[in-house]
């Protein structure tokens, strides 16, 4: 009897320290993540320095805890994969290291993931991948539609030119004096309110790219001139306006992409893509096409090491090995991984 695959998962690429282990690269067997939520709120986003504290703090515990709930031990496990990048430097080192010290004392394949690789193959954890497929990652730092022929090819064929969604929802949640982070609440109170704002949609003819910048200055610069004005904008209003231009513009350039590369299915993942107005309006524009949409659990969709496993397991098969010389890159490209030079 063939045993099963066990792939120990470490991500510390943000301010969430996480380590999952996951079986047969679809089986989530633990999923163990330390949040750092509060610690940052009161900055209104993530401090670098305190999330590379935290990581300290936590990534032992985490990873013994995660082994607890699986029923392993390290002899168990046949690799250990970590987030290499994109990320916080100081963050990814935590974990980098954490996987170097583990794979080294145990004797174990050390595998590198990329961070945006990770939160694709989150949606290999409830549906099998059907190829060619595109994915739009849309989080924090990223937004992006990226096209895989196959298995561990990523080719970006559309990226932000500025800031992503997620970071514009934060800037325009900070405007509105809401917490961080800023994502969740906008959402919340867009469903409350109507798109009756006229805000801009950065269409970037003739390319797949994504630029939100424009967007959040018109919103500051709608609520600047209602304050100069005594003016009262209804917050709601507000932020269903902002969310229904950048929905529209997600929504249509990944149908375009869709029909420019006849792929069989789409994947969503990214923190943004715990959205529901984002979730119903891809729902919606999908159920009149023949292509299948993925949208992983809400868990799945911020950052979490289940993510790192999977795509670690896609890696391990293909051979991509690292060795105790692996460092942290910040500004990692996911084109890289289809360099077969890698393994």
């Amino acid at each position: 009897m063939k045993k099963d695959q066990l792939i120990l998962g470490i991500e510390t690429s943000c301010d969430e320290t996480a380590v999952a282990v996951i079986k047969n690269g679809r089986e989530i067997a633990a999923n163990v993540v330390a949040s750092q939520i509060e610690s940052h709120k009161r900055f209104g986003g993530v401090v670098p320095e305190i999330a590379s504290r935290h990581h300290v703090e936590q990534i032992t515990i985490v990873l013994d805890e995660a082994l607890k709930q699986a029923d392993v031990s390290m002899a168990d496990i046949d690799a250990v994969a970590v987030t290499e990048g994109p990320g916080l430097v100081g963050a990814l080192l935590i974990g980098v290291n954490a996987a170097k010290a583990v794979a080294f004392a145990h004797q174990k394949p050390l595998v590198p993931v990329h961070h945006i690789a990770g939160h694709i193959y989150a949606n290999r954890l409830v549906a099998e991948l059907k190829f060619p497929l595109i994915a739009l990652v849309v989080s924090g730092g990223h937004t992006e539609l990226v096209y895989m022929k196959e298995h561990g090819h990523f080719e970006v064929i559309g990226e932000t030119r500025d800031d992503a969604a997620g970071e514009a929802y934060d800037k325009v949640a900070r405007v509105l004096n809401m917490p961080y982070p800023g994502g969740p609440h906008i959402d919340r109170l867009a469903h409350e309110g109507s798109p009756t704002i006229d805000l801009p949609r950065a269409w970037l003819d003739g390319s797949y790219d994504f630029s939100f910048s424009g967007l959040k200055s018109a919103v500051i610069n709608t609520v600047h001139n209602a304050e100069q004005r005594g003016e009262t904008i209804a917050p709601e209003d507000l932020a269903a306006s902002f969310q229904a231009s950048v929905i529209d513009v997600l929504v249509k350039k990944t149908v375009d992409a869709v029909e420019e590369y006849g792929v069989k299915q789409v994947l969503v993942a990214g923190g943004v893509a715990a959205n529901k107005g984002l979730r119903n309006a891809l729902e919606e524009a999908f159920s009149s096409l023949e292509v299948e949409l993925v949208i992983p659990p809400l868990s799945l969709c911020t950052d979490n090491a289940a993510m790192i496993g999977a795509a670690g397991s896609v890696m391990f098969d293909k051979g991509i090995r690292a060795d105790l010389s692996l460092n942290a890159i910040p500004g990692l490209d996911i084109e890289l991984f289809n360099n077969d030079d890698l393994s």
